[in-house]
C-alpha cells in the first residue's frame, strides 16, 4: 500500500495546506493549523477540465476548515492538473473542443470520457483514502464525506456506491448515463444534490431522474437558476452544514 508523501506545506488564516502524493497521484490536504486529530474528512472531486486547486475547491476547503474544523482532501483526476493526459485522453479533449466549436452535441463525448476517467479514478481515491487513514491525525475513526460537481460527481457516484467508509455525499451538475443511475440505486447514505436549473448542456430532466434514482432515505434537492458553473456561493455553506449534520464538527473549529 502506498503512503502519503508530503511535498510542500504552507499556512495562512488558520488553514494548514499540504501538498502530497500517494504513489503517482498528487493531492492537497487542508486542515486546521491548530490541529485536526479525528476531525471529519471531506473528499472533494474537481470538475472536468479543472484540478485539485480549482477556485471552487479552494473556497469550499477553506470554509470547511475555518468554520467547521473539517479536514479536506482533493486529488487530480487522471489527465488533469499536474497529471499528463494519455493518448486516448488527448483524442477525447480534441473531439470535445471540435464539437463545441462546431455547435455539435458534446454529450456522447463527455459520457465516454467521464466513464473512462471514473474507472481509473475510483481505485485512486480508495488508495488515497487508505493512505490518509494511516495518518495518526486522521485515523480510521474519522467520519468521511464526499463532494463534487460534474466530473467530480461522475467519479464520486461510482466511488460512493462501493465505498462504505463514505457516510454522506453531495453531488450535482453531471451528464447522466446508465452507469450513474445504477450507482445511485446502490447509494443509501444521506445525499445532497445540486441541480443547476438553466444548464444549457445538461438537461434538468436527467438530473431529476438521477436524484430520483438514489436509494437514500434522506436526500435533498437544491435547484438554483444558472448553469453548473454558476452555483450560488451560499451553497458552499449549505453543503458544509449538510456535512456538519451527518459527520459532526471538528474539535478545532473557529466558528
Amino acid at each position: 500500500m502506498h503512503s502519503v508523501h508530503f511535498t510542500a506545506e504552507t499556512s495562512s488564516d488558520g488553514v494548514l495546506e499540504r501538498d502530497f502524493t500517494v504513489g503517482e497521484v498528487p493531492g492537497v490536504l487542508w486542515s486546521p493549523a491548530s490541529g485536526s486529530d479525528g476531525a471529519p474528512l471531506v473528499l472533494m472531486g474537481h470538475s472536468g477540465g479543472l484540478h485539485k486547486r480549482a477556485p471552487g475547491i479552494l473556497a469550499r476547503a477553506h470554509h470547511y476548515v475555518i468554520s467547521y474544523g473539517f479536514t479536506v482532501a482533493a486529488i487530480d483526476a487522471p489527465g488533469h492538473g499536474d497529471r499528463p493526459r494519455n493518448a486516448e485522453d488527448e483524442q477525447w479533449v480534441a473531439a470535445l473542443l471540435q464539437a463545441r466549436a462546431a455547435g455539435e452535441p458534446i454529450r456522447p463525448i463527455i459520457v465516454d470520457y467521464n466513464s473512462s476517467l471514473a474507472e481509473r479514478a475510483v481505485p485512486e481515491w480508495q488508495a488515497t483514502l487508505d493512505a490518509l487513514q494511516a495518518l495518526s491525525e486522521i485515523g480510521t475513526e474519522a467520519p468521511i464525506g464526499y463532494g463534487g460537481m460534474t466530473l467530480g460527481t461522475a467519479i464520486g457516484l461510482l466511488l460512493t456506491a462501493i465505498e462504505p467508509r463514505i457516510t454522506a455525499a453531495a453531488f450535482g451538475g453531471v451528464f447522466v448515463y446508465e452507469a450513474l443511475i445504477e450507482a445511485a440505486g446502490q447509494i443509501t447514505i444521506p445525499i445532497e444534490f445540486l441541480l443547476p436549473w438553466d444548464d444549457e448542456e445538461i438537461d434538468r430532466q436527467s438530473g431529476l431522474a438521477l436524484f430520483d434514482a438514489f436509494a437514500s432515505k434522506e436526500k435533498t434537492l437544491h435547484a438554483n437558476p444558472g448553469r453548473h458553473n454558476q452555483v450560488p456561493r451560499f451553497e458552499i455553506d449549505n453543503s458544509a452544514r449538510f456535512f456538519l449534520r451527518h459527520l459532526g464538527r471538528g474539535g478545532t473549529s473557529q466558528a
